[in-house]
């Protein structure tokens, strides 16, 4: 038995399952296609409406569906572009997002958009269909595949929103928000949300205002006036974000993001914080000054590959800091990378 499966199937039930398997073939990750067969298994009887059932098995086909079209390109970093369906190819904006879709694709990044028109489409277009995404998501009225994505087969079409908003965070190592509408304002709060409770990994939050606009400046007021001022977050919290109106600066704070940091893993303890080159020891004793106050237990100190990113194959080519993280200061976990992109 693999010694990560999970000990609830019962040894008989677990049996006939892997022979299942084995009948498909095998596969990866065997111990949990065990438990997950066993769950659904367990629908037959603690699940009796049938519309709750098809709302877990459309989202399971869904997400095995994306999983399986964004594996080939794991390796590229991807920017996810959220803004308006409705914004015109004569505005300001869209020439933007055409802008920034482009420079971020010869950066390097592919795209991933909604797939609909507007901001959507405009991404799409400056990046090019080779470097672009799409998850499109079925609604009465709107929207259909953008002529861009349309064809391509890295577009998916998403029944729920909720599937749909897992995979733009699972898949982006950047989100840049253009000014839409109630979707727009959702995907906002969403990432923070994430990030500021440590369900997804950090990344850079660009939010672009046309040259001049005070879309999300205004947004930003509101944040710092109601929400900053009576408590309701943190004051390092508005640094998750970044506003500016300068595709170049927009460009520049994503790409700089990434300048040594890379990735960081939780490994018992520990949080492993995955960088091209490590602080020296007179830079941890610094780390270990300055975020004190984000410290439980062992400090920042440098260290190898630890045995469970070995076994999974996990970046062992960078080199590695780790430390006690308390698991709470999120956004001050944000301003440590800043501080180490430094090095």
């Amino acid at each position: 038995m693999d010694k990560r499966q999970r000990p609830s199937t019962p040894p008989e039930l677990e049996r006939r399952i892997r022979e299942l398997i084995a009948y498909k073939g095998g596969g990866e990750n065997e111990d949990l296609v065990v438990d997950l067969v066993a769950q659904s298994l367990k629908l037959l009887h603690d699940v009796q409406d049938r519309g709750d059932v098809k709302v877990i098995q459309t989202a399971v086909r869904e997400l095995r569906y994306a999983y399986k079209l964004f594996a080939p390109y794991a390796d590229r970093r991807k920017v996810t572009i959220f803004g308006s369906a409705r914004t015109a190819p004569d505005s300001v904006e869209y020439r933007q997002a055409v802008e920034f879709g482009r420079k971020m694709a010869d950066a390097g990044f592919m795209i991933i958009t909604g797939a609909g028109g507007g901001i959507m489409q405009a991404g799409h277009e400056g990046a090019g269909v080779e470097r672009s995404f799409g998850a499109n998501i079925r609604l009465p009225w709107e929207q259909a595949a953008n002529p861009v994505i349309a064809e391509d087969k890295k577009l998916v079409t998403f029944k729920y929103f909720f599937t749909r908003k897992l995979i733009f965070i699972r898949h982006s190592d950047a989100v840049a928000l253009f000014p839409g509408g109630f979707g727009t304002m959702d995907e906002a709060y969403e990432t923070l949300t994430l990030m500021q409770t440590g369900k997804s990994q950090l990344m850079p939050l660009v939010l672009v205002d046309r040259p001049g606009g005070t879309y999300w400046k205004t947004w930003d007021k509101n944040v710092r006036e109601h929400l900053l001022r009576n408590q309701l977050i943190s004051p390092e919290d508005p640094g998750l974000y970044h506003i500016t109106d300068d595709v170049d600066e927009a460009v520049r704070h994503v790409a700089r993001f990434y300048r040594n940091f890379h990735s960081t893993r939780f490994v018992h303890d520990l949080l492993v914080v995955r960088l091209k080159n490590a602080p020296s020891s007179t830079g941890l004793a610094a780390l270990n000054e300055d975020f004190a106050d984000i410290i439980i237990g062992e400090p920042f100190h440098v260290i190898p590959p630890t045995p469970e990113e070995t076994e999974d194959g996990d970046h062992l080519d960078l080199q590695r800091v780790a430390f006690g993280f308390n698991r709470h200061d999120y956004a001050r976990l944000r301003q440590l990378i800043d501080v180490l992109n430094n090095y």
